[in-house]
């Protein structure tokens, strides 16, 4: 009888063990497949881990890619972190019996503590990290090279280089194109004479309301040379699709040769069709 019990107990702890084998074997070949996912795919780290935000073309780009990047990283090692806890508890806590039942317990004091104490750190980390980088990016030192008008119209742009005195503009068939000297701040005024648009150039990681009556303003510093593509990215009638531009960031002498170009054409002075004012701006979002 007791010989009897001793076989029980020992098929008993094999087959514990291999239960947890085959536990431990299929996690090692689903983490072995997902690599062999990413590797076949072809992914980078930027594509598999930071949703392939693009690289940067401004200096002013790199903090919010920090930010971007950095909160990534926060976000996949809380993810691995609990994963792992909810593993080793499925495994540690399994039921070893058929007959046994859990331990039931109605509160945990210190780990009710703990869930609720490091997620309202990480984010008010969170929030301080995005409020000291949204403050540097939005700063104005009105030390700018350039000065750029940007006029956003149902349904397309119009651009007028105020120190150049020369403007562009888009048509139905041609996009608008926006050229900007490389390695010179620019400062962009953003001005709409009818409803809200947004200028967005995903390659400039930034983003920024054009809204009547109000003139938003920002500076970046185009560091790279390239063609880049832009939109609207507010939803702004029927024809919002056709919201299009193109940034060239070109060397000095191209871009004083394109205003030289401008001008040959006719395109001397600003946009000159109802579509660009300041109505509605304050005293200090405008340099005289």
């Amino acid at each position: 009888m007791r010989q009897s019990s001793q076989m029980r107990f020992a098929d008993a702890h094999r087959s514990q063990q291999g239960g947890v084998r085959r536990r431990a074997r299929a996690a090692a070949i689903g983490l072995g497949a997902l690599a062999i996912t990413l590797t076949a795919s072809g992914c980078t780290a930027n594509e598999a881990f930071f949703m392939n935000l693009p690289d940067p073309a401004t200096k002013e780009g790199a903090i919010t890619q920090n930010l971007w990047q950095g909160s990534w990283i926060a976000a996949w090692s809380v993810g691995i972190v609990t994963w792992g806890l909810m593993i080793w508890a499925f495994i540690a806590y399994r039921r070893r019996h058929k007959d046994d039942v859990p331990e039931q317990t109605k509160y945990n004091v210190p780990i009710e503590i703990l869930y609720t104490i490091v997620p309202l750190i990480m984010i008010l980390g969170l929030f301080w990290f995005t409020a000291k980088d949204q403050s540097e990016i939005l700063a104005v030192s009105n030390d700018q090279d350039q000065t750029v008008n940007v006029v956003a119209y149902r349904w397309n742009w119009g651009f007028n280089y105020l120190d150049s005195d020369a403007y562009a503009v888009g048509t139905p068939n041609a996009p608008a194109v926006l050229v900007l000297p490389v390695n010179e701040k620019i400062r962009f005024e953003l001005t709409s004479p009818d409803v809200i648009h947004s200028f967005w150039v995903p390659s400039f990681l930034f983003k920024m309301d054009v809204i009547p009556g109000k003139t938003n303003v920002f500076e970046l510093t185009p560091d790279k040379i390239g063609t880049y593509d832009g939109k609207c990215a507010e939803l702004c009638g029927v024809d919002h699709s056709r919201m299009l531009f193109t940034v060239k960031v070109v060397e000095r002498a191209e871009y004083d040769a394109y205003i030289a170009e401008l001008k040959a054409r006719g395109q001397s002075g600003m946009l000159n069709t109802g579509q660009s004012n300041n109505d509605g701006q304050m005293p200090d979002e405008r340099t005289t």
